[in-house]
């Protein structure tokens, strides 16, 4: 007895390759969703960064004569001992200024009344007698505070909560970097599969990570030619301007978030100057801020081979379902999308 041209007790025929690459398809759609719904997106670009970082260095190695395995081996050594040196860094120096004058509460309470009374002249008359009027007022103000201190704690965990999974995060990239370079069993075809998903989506990282270091020198250059050249034409010096632009430089290589790091702090110093440099300097970082939206869609949109609107569109939908996270993954998760899509002709 026959069903459809097989006998009873035959084996059912082995899956083709395209059920193996829809399962992967799927189980990566599910993972990148998650990644977003679980607030995990910091834990993936961490991943993604060290990982990637290995491939580059590994590639840069390749001018020492030794074996691939090696040089693999040597960058996974040199990402990870940068890791640790940055962690080590970090700590000390948050230990070191919380333990230094700067760090101690009371000085920081007379050096915000000091600003707050430079402050007190520039602005108008009913914002300035709504400001504390002297230390002690602004300790009764900071005491008006703890009853709100719950917030307070709640949004220190979500930081702290971050900061862990960009730890797990950096420490999953180098194992997987590792793991790349100690010999193991052939894969079979599923994990083949979604190795081939997981190298695409390293792909539209490192594309779009590449095009964010262009941005954020155009965005730092920009800002120079404000702080260094617009401002002194008119008499303006604001303090700590050479400080700024590294760190505007820094935080620009954060797609969005950076670029609001940046003009708070440039913000802020206005303000230390007078309204109406803090006024300028706001007006001027808005328009750039806006610029930054139509600049991302160009430059990461020539790199995935992507129209500029069709990024607009993808950070805007991003950004109305996963708020702030979307918008910082929607040029990865679209670049990625694209990659497969022409990987099959299908665009």
């Amino acid at each position: 007895m026959t069903i459809t041209g097989f006998r009873q007790g035959d084996l059912a025929p082995p899956p083709s390759e395209l059920t193996y690459d829809l399962a992967s398809w799927l189980v990566a759609g599910v993972a990148l969703f998650l990644a977003l719904a679980l607030h995990l997106l910091p834990a993936l670009l961490a991943g993604l960064m060290v990982y990637e970082l290995v491939q580059l260095l590994a590639g840069v190695l390749k001018i020492v004569r030794i074996h691939h395995e090696q040089r693999k081996l040597a960058a996974v050594t040199i990402v990870a001992l940068g890791v640790v040196l940055l962690l080590t860094f970090a700590g000390a120096g948050a230990v070191g200024f919380f333990s230094s004058e700067a760090g101690n509460v009371s000085t920081l309470l007379n050096k915000v009344a000091d600003s707050i009374d430079r402050w007190r002249v520039a602005l108008p008359s009913f914002i300035a007698e709504q400001l504390p009027a002297d230390v002690d007022d602004l300790r009764q103000t900071m005491a008006w505070l703890l009853p709100h201190a719950g917030l307070l704690k709640q949004a220190g965990a979500e930081v702290g909560r971050t900061l862990a999974h960009i730890l797990f995060g950096l420490g999953i990239g180098v194992l997987v970097a590792l793991y790349d370079v100690q010999p193991h069993e052939p894969f079979g075809p599923l994990a083949r599969a979604l190795q081939a998903r997981a190298s695409r989506l390293g792909e539209a990282f490192r594309r779009v990570v590449f095009a964010q270091v262009r941005i954020s020198a155009v965005n730092t250059i920009l800002t120079g030619l404000y702080l260094f050249v617009a401002l002194p034409l008119v008499g303006v010096h604001l303090p700590l301007a050479k400080t700024v632009l590294v760190i505007a430089f820094l935080v620009g290589l954060l797609p969005v978030v950076g670029n609001l790091v940046s003009n708070t702090i440039i913000v802020i110093l206005s303000l230390s100057v007078s309204l109406s440099v803090a006024i300028a300097s706001l007006v001027f970082l808005v328009v750039i801020h806006k610029l930054e939206y139509f600049l991302n869609a160009h430059m990461i949109g020539t790199q995935v081979h992507a129209h500029a609107w069709e990024l607009l569109l993808a950070m805007l939908v991003m950004e109305a379902a996963f708020g702030i996270s979307g918008l910082i993954a929607a040029p990865i998760y679209y670049a990625y999308l694209k990659g497969e899509l022409v990987s099959r002709s299908l665009v």
